[in-house]
């Protein structure tokens, strides 16, 4: 197994709990922010023990991902104290990438300019609808207004390098309603865009109030038309789909993400956080004073933890269930180390998605085959083939 150059950090904090978020989160009211708070203070405090405590595999750091919760109510103070805390025990590579999810309303221009000087070099906007109303629906914070007041700053401070996500599926959402949200994002032109389908996930409030596919949510037919226009729209515009929900200009897919559909391993730290180092697989408790006590077990135990080496099985499956992700898919020599037998078999699972045209399997000259899943019909019916893959492997 080669050593994670990655890390993923979570900060749980948000000001309110999103009706659709079954995040591991703490809810800290309107008001509060790392520099008022003392249960973010100690996290970061607890946190930053974490990574001091963890082996180092030898690889300096490439890519960060501070993500959330809602990252942006850290005090600058804190951000540079995690990230120094990350340079000084497994170093940061110069043009590494150090991105930040950020919630608009929620910083203003002082803390962007502090996270920027402080080495953040990529934001992630959490704007999810350009209606009011879908944004009070879903219980966001923020308004459309807050919104652009986000994107002057990101602007002001000269950070080029950011994304904005969107939902799709939202309570009362149409087809002209989701137009308008990914028109909006366009014109504002982010390097990289994120496009979600709302999963409804049954310990939220969305899952207490609805059932899937049933009103006031779209229809499956309607949430699959809001996918393709997405698509159509988007890449008319100059994005390249390069992942089920991902769309980037040149050079600007996100590093640290591709990490995870390309099954490489990666550190993380932070309550509820998942590792995949040494080809062990562990997530930490979702709660914040169970993951404090394993903190403590942990230096106690000098960093070493305890779990199995993910069976052979299993990484194929891993493989395959991100790896298809991507546009580009799979290739066969990515495969090969699980055994030709094993290969033949994943193809013959694939082949009847091949005759209905959500699977491709190419041959060209210059490389090995590969296996990818169609866009946009394939990545629709992306959940049937790989659950039945799950199924059989």
């Amino acid at each position: 197994m080669t050593a994670p150059t990655a890390a993923y950090i979570h900060i749980p904090f948000c000001r309110r709990r999103c009706f659709y978020c079954d995040f591991p989160v703490s809810i800290v009211g309107d008001r509060t922010r790392g520099e008022t708070s003392g249960a973010i203070a100690q996290y970061v405090e607890v946190l930053c023990q974490e990574i001091l405590t963890t082996p180092q595999q030898g690889e300096i750091l490439q890519t960060i991902f501070l993500g959330g919760g809602t990252p942006s109510l850290l005090s600058i103070e804190q951000l540079e104290q995690i990230l120094k805390t990350l340079d000084r025990h497994f170093g940061i590579a110069l043009d590494a990438e150090i991105s930040i999810e950020m919630d608009p309303g929620t910083f203003d221009l002082a803390h962007l300019k502090g996270y920027h000087a402080a080495g953040i070099n990529r934001v992630s906007l959490g704007v999810q609808s350009f209606q009011t109303e879908q944004l009070k629906a879903c219980g966001r914070t923020h308004t459309v207004e807050d919104v652009y007041e986000a994107i002057a700053l990101i602007h002001q401070v000269g950070v080029s390098n950011f994304s904005l996500d969107l939902i799709s599926g939202l309570p009362h959402q149409t087809l002209e309603t989701w137009c308008e949200s990914v028109e909006a994002a366009i014109a504002i032109a982010p390097t990289h865009l994120s496009v979600y389908d709302l999963i409804v996930e049954p310990m939220t409030a969305f899952g207490r109030w609805y059932q899937p596919g049933e009103s006031p949510l779209p229809t499956d037919i309607a949430t699959a038309e809001m996918y393709r226009l997405a698509r159509q729209k988007l890449t008319q515009a100059g994005y390249e789909h390069y992942e089920i929900s991902n769309y980037a200009k040149s050079g600007y897919q996100c590093r640290h993400n591709r990490v995870y559909w390309e099954n490489r391993p990666y550190y993380g730290f932070g309550m509820g956080a998942a590792s995949y180092v040494l080809g062990q697989r562990f997530t930490r408790p979702r709660k914040r004073q169970e993951y404090f006590q394993w903190v403590q077990t942990l230096v106690e135990d000098h960093g070493k933890i305890d779990c199995p080496i993910t069976p052979p099985d299993e990484v194929l499956l891993d493989t395959l269930m991100v790896g298809l992700r991507l546009a580009e898919g799979i290739s066969l020599d990515a495969l090969k180390p699980f055994g030709t037998d094993q290969v033949e078999s994943v193809l013959q699972r694939l082949r009847p998605y091949q005759h209905q045209g959500w699977i491709e399997i190419t041959s060209e000259s210059t490389s090995a085959p590969r296996i990818r899943l169609t866009d946009p019909e394939g990545f629709l019916f992306s959940n049937v083939v790989l659950t039945r893959l799950f199924e059989d492997i």
